[in-house]
């Protein structure tokens, strides 16, 4: 539980960012009331979402009754309240095969491991080292969710991406908290262009060579799956790089 927030506040919190996860807008006290067993009226429900919002665990886009998460609500969820889905072993030895052959050569190692992120993670993935070389795969991924319909934001994401100081600045600048996973988002990085996606990075280093490995979509990214898979590929970048 974190400073300021009372158990029912977290409860209702992590009920509400599982449903935004899943249904990707904004969530009402009415959905939460009918679908998760919270133990109080959908009054309590509401003002404890009123709660939460002056708290900036929570916002109301103007066009809806319901609520989504801030990337504070999102950072708090990914550190303390969600449950990691582990790959399954015939998954990792799967994903070993697609990129053994790749194995003590870098550059193709990495454009492998890229392409095959994306497909396990149903995501935009991206590599860079911090010579500037840069690998990305599945752009069509994006395309599924619905907070990408808004042309201008692809056009600022793919700009973005074909821009190597911003995925510089990105990997190597926004993100060397020097932690094993990092969580940014679009919105408190300072791009408000970008403000619907998310992206997780790790950081890497094979013989003396760093590199980030990435992946981006929207901020309500699948966390409790992406977040595993993306540190199985770091380790397994580091062992056969």
């Amino acid at each position: 539980m974190t400073e300021g927030l009372s158990a029912r506040q977290t409860q209702i919190l992590k009920a509400l960012i599982d449903e935004y996860i899943e249904q990707a807008g904004p969530v009402g006290s009415e959905n939460l009331d009918k679908k998760y067993n919270l133990g109080v009226s959908p009054a309590t429900i509401r003002n404890e979402m009123v709660e939460l919002t002056k708290l900036n665990y929570l916002k109301q886009p103007h066009t809806s009754a319901g609520r989504i998460p801030t990337p504070t609500a999102m950072k708090f969820y990914i550190d303390q309240l969600m449950e990691e889905r582990q790959m399954s072993l015939a998954d990792e030895v799967k994903t070993k095969e697609e990129v053994w052959d790749s194995r003590n050569n870098l550059d193709s190692l990495l454009e492998e491991a890229t392409h095959a992120l994306a497909e396990r993670t149903k995501s935009l993935a991206i590599a860079a080292t911090d010579e500037g070389k840069i690998w990305h795969a599945g752009y069509a991924n994006i395309f599924v969710n619905p907070e990408f319909a808004d042309i201008r934001v692809c056009a600022s994401l793919f700009g973005m991406l074909e821009e190597v100081d911003r995925v510089r600045e990105l990997f190597f600048q926004k993100a060397p908290s020097g932690s094993p996973i990092d969580v940014l988002f679009g919105e408190e990085m300072g791009w408000p262009e970008l403000s619907p996606i998310g992206v997780v990075t790790t950081h890497f280093d094979v013989k003396g060579k760093k590199g980030a490995l990435g992946i981006i979509g929207p901020v309500r990214l699948s966390y409790p799956t992406v977040i595993p898979i993306l540190r199985y590929f770091k380790g397994l970048i580091e062992e056969i790089g």
